[in-house]
């Protein structure tokens, strides 16, 4: 490791913390009250979500609209494990309970991304968008058909697992999985697929097996963000998996940089806190919302970040070498 991954892994862990330890305090005296901590827990799923889909969709290049099916495999498989576990006082509680259920919801969907991916990444464009849509609300239709989800009545009786710590942790888990991932040997051939798969293929880079494995991986943090979901709201609807679940996922990844972790990050920040902000104005609360999208994508069409990543560390240089600069420049230009 260099000297200056060093500093920039430091400086992270240094704001992650600094993050939670201000939410911590702002939750302690009160500042935070449950809905504002509800609004939390559903940023870090969110961002979950979003980061997931940018492996796919933003690194990968492959355009997918049923991410939401994804959630819902992991959300049902998360929540019928820990009522299996529970329920035969295997695991009565507690975060075990919790990190054992997303983790089988995770692997459920990641299976599903592999049978999903190895026919369906065949195809590019917009026959895989048209067979990821399809999958999703195949998903959606099998669920509200089964009598051991509950069917159409919603799946109860799911502990309420998630809080804002393990929550975070988690969220801050996948992102740091994500982006080391991204940076990685394998990483650069799944970025390369992207920028050209024809020339990926020639140089030796097994397209097919790098397409499957994003695919999967992607699938499988989705369910892990739809096991905490589920174990916070404790009720599952397979209305809430449909097409919009998904569009509303890929919206994040879209505004915020397609191939940005970082954008991801700041719009399903931005995303979860607009619509709620905005109740107030509950009659053009859509139309608000709506255009502040439709004037993003027209003078920043490539999102907030793009395929950039912002970097503390970084910012904390590009800032003290301005300062040490500026001053020279002045006094050149007295001269």
């Amino acid at each position: 490791m260099t000297k200056v991954n060093f500093k920039s892994y430091l400086f992270n862990i240094v704001a992650i913390l600094s993050v939670f330890v201000l939410i911590q305090i702002l939750i302690a005296n009160g500042t935070l009250s449950r809905y504002y901590v509800s609004i939390l827990i559903f940023i870090c799923i969110n961002i979950i979500l979003a980061t997931s889909l940018n492996l796919a969709t933003g690194f990968l290049g492959q355009l997918t609209l049923g991410h939401a099916g994804f959630m819902a495999v992991g959300a049902y498989g998360s929540a019928l494990t820990a009522i299996y576990l529970r329920s035969n006082d295997i695991l009565t509680g507690g975060i075990g309970l919790l990190l054992v259920s997303i983790i089988v919801g995770g692997l459920f969907a990641g299976i599903m991304g592999i049978v999903i991916g190895v026919p369906a990444l065949r195809l590019r464009g917009d026959y895989l968008a048209i067979i990821t849509l399809g999958f999703g609300e195949v998903i959606r239709v099998v669920i509200n058909n089964l009598a051991f989800t509950g069917g159409a009545k919603g799946l109860t009786g799911i502990p309420r697992l998630v809080n804002i710590s393990n929550a975070f942790w988690i969220m801050a888990f996948v992102v740091t999985v994500l982006y080391t991932l991204t940076n990685s040997r394998q990483g650069r051939a799944i970025i390369s697929i992207r920028e050209d798969e024809i020339a990926a293929e020639a140089v030796g880079i097994q397209t097919t097996r790098y397409k499957v494995m994003g695919f999967a991986i992607a699938a499988f943090f989705a369910g892990i963000g739809g096991g905490l979901y589920a174990h916070f709201i404790a009720f599952l609807d397979p209305n809430t998996f449909n097409f919009m679940r998904s569009v509303e996922i890929l919206v994040i990844v879209v505004l915020g940089g397609m191939g940005s972790l970082t954008g991801s990050v700041m719009s399903a920040v931005v995303l979860t806190i607009l619509p709620e902000a905005l109740r107030d104005f509950a009659i053009y609360r859509l139309l608000i919302y709506s255009g502040l999208l439709v004037v993003m994508m027209i003078f920043r069409p490539q999102g907030i970040f793009g395929t950039t990543e912002f970097s503390l560390a970084g910012a904390i240089k590009k800032l003290r070498y301005n300062q040490i600069v500026s001053p020279r420049k002045k006094v050149k230009e007295d001269d």
